[in-house]
């Protein structure tokens, strides 16, 4: 049977981080493109209302995922962990613990959405032309959920032991599905924003029984054996302690974006449609950037439980410098095509002004981004997921609320500049932190390791 595990504490350090880092760009890439399909397929055969319903109800969407992709990513770190230091059956339990734990999250997630979608949009101040749609869009996406849990769990454990190609061929066929079905259910059954949440969650169940098919047949360590799933109190415990801050971190960088998406609901449906097309566009260059986050997570845990501490510190820099090229060349070639690319979304000459104006601001410095995810990767990956919280919390939704505050009333397009600064700045203050806090606690964590052997060998 073929060997789709990569061990990361040994081989050339740039090729491993390239090597897993691209199938999960280019499927993350790919999946923005056929969600932008969503969005692209809205625009033109449903109109603006339907572009801007489906463009702004990401934020509220993630306000409600994030504790659990939290949780996914602590899921990813502790399987990783463990087998980096040969704990197979460490590894055994963290697996049926983590599906546990999604299938219990599925089902609060799936009531909680359909129940508060509305009240969440109206929150966020939804023109009256927009809420009916996007509530309806919110509420069928809500009812498929749990499979998108299943994939972000299934696949966290799959790449943590090295396996990022295959996660990445089901999310693209996945993601065929999807277009394909946009085009039915919209253009051929005039189905609308309705048609476009159903197409996304018949993608969704196909990835993810694909994903649990690999847990479920594999020989390895990470096997899934159905009549196994229940939570573990340790790994469960652990679990919670690395991924409820990850996940309060995302829930409050939703807060943060959802009073900016209000700031830009509240000039109008046409900078609401134009700034859904930017965001949508933007989506493509920040997967390519979050690439780095899961590539380094993955790094740094396998490492960490390997306790290679010279490899950790190189295996960082390398992130920091592929992040910048990749993320830097991404960024200009967007804003050299930026109405081209607008383009796909709407006809409409103001609302392609007002994407146009938005992706200049904010993609041109998208690497910035990326190396923040570096750096929070890195730190989640040796286990310090409060710190990394507080951090990102202050360093990129603290300068954007402060901003979004300190700024208003938004009555028009122009009012809105300020707001797209303030992301470049956010990322450069948090990387700086996240960079120093890093590599003070590897050093204070490596002194501890040495001193622990050192003992071992004197009392040994």
């Amino acid at each position: 049977m073929k060997k789709h595990t990569v061990d990361m504490t040994r081989g050339n350090i740039f090729r491993l981080i390239i090597a897993f880092a691209l199938p999960i760009m280019v499927s993350g890439i790919l999946q923005t493109l056929y969600n932008a399909a969503d969005m692209i397929v809205v625009g033109k055969f449903a109109g603006k209302e339907s572009l801007a319903a489906v463009g702004s109800t990401s934020s509220a969407i993630n306000l409600m995922l994030n504790i659990f992709v939290g949780i996914s990513s602590a899921t990813n770190v502790i399987v990783a962990r463990k087998f980096g230091a040969g704990n197979k059956s460490g590894v055994s339990k963290t697996v049926h613990t983590a599906m546990a734990a999604c299938i219990g999250g599925g089902v609060l997630i799936t009531i909680a959405g359909i129940l508060f979608s509305k009240q969440i949009l109206i929150w966020m101040d939804s023109p009256s032309d927009v809420i009916e749609l996007s509530a309806l869009y919110m509420r069928i996406y809500f009812l498929g959920i749990s499979a998108t849990l299943l994939y972000n769990f299934g696949s966290a454990i799959l790449r943590a032991v090295g396996d990022s190609k295959r996660p990445t061929y089901f999310l693209m066929l996945s993601g065929v599905i999807n277009v394909v079905l946009n085009l039915v259910f919209v253009i051929v059954f005039h189905m609308g924003v309705a048609g476009v949440a159903v197409a996304t969650v018949i993608s969704q169940c196909v990835a993810a029984a694909l994903v649990l098919r690999c847990l479920i047949k594999t020989d390895e360590c990470f096997k899934l054996n159905i009549k196994k799933i229940a939570l573990c109190a340790a790994e469960f415990k652990e679990m919670l302690m690395l991924g409820i801050p990850a996940g309060i971190q995302g829930s409050i960088f939703s807060i943060s974006n959802i009073l900016i998406q209000s700031s830009i609901n509240s000039v109008g449906s046409d900078a609401m449609a134009g700034s859904s097309a930017a965001i949508s566009i933007e989506g493509v260059v920040y997967i390519a950037m979050n690439t780095f986050f899961h590539a380094t997570l993955t790094f740094i845990s396998q490492n960490y439980g390997a306790h290679n501490f010279k490899r950790m510190r190189k295996g960082f820099w390398t992130g920091f410098f592929i992040t910048f090229v990749v993320g830097a060349t991404i960024g200009a070639l967007v804003v050299c095509f930026d109405n081209i690319l607008v383009g796909f979304y709407t006809d409409i000459p103001h609302v392609i002004d007002i994407a146009c104006e938005r992706l200049r601001y904010i993609c041109l410095p998208y690497f910035l981004c990326g190396m923040m995810e570096v750096g929070t990767g890195a730190l989640r990956g040796i286990g310090v997921a409060t710190r990394a919280m507080i951090v990102c919390v202050i360093g990129v939704c603290g300068v954007r609320v402060f901003t979004v505050m300190t700024n208003a009333p938004y009555n028009e397009v122009r009012d809105l500049i300020p707001l797209y600064y303030s992301y470049p700045i956010s990322w450069v203050i948090t990387t700086t932190l996240l960079t120093v806090i890093f590599f003070l606690i590897l050093r204070k964590r490596e002194k501890e390791w040495l001193q622990h052997i050192e003992d071992k060998a004197v009392n040994g």
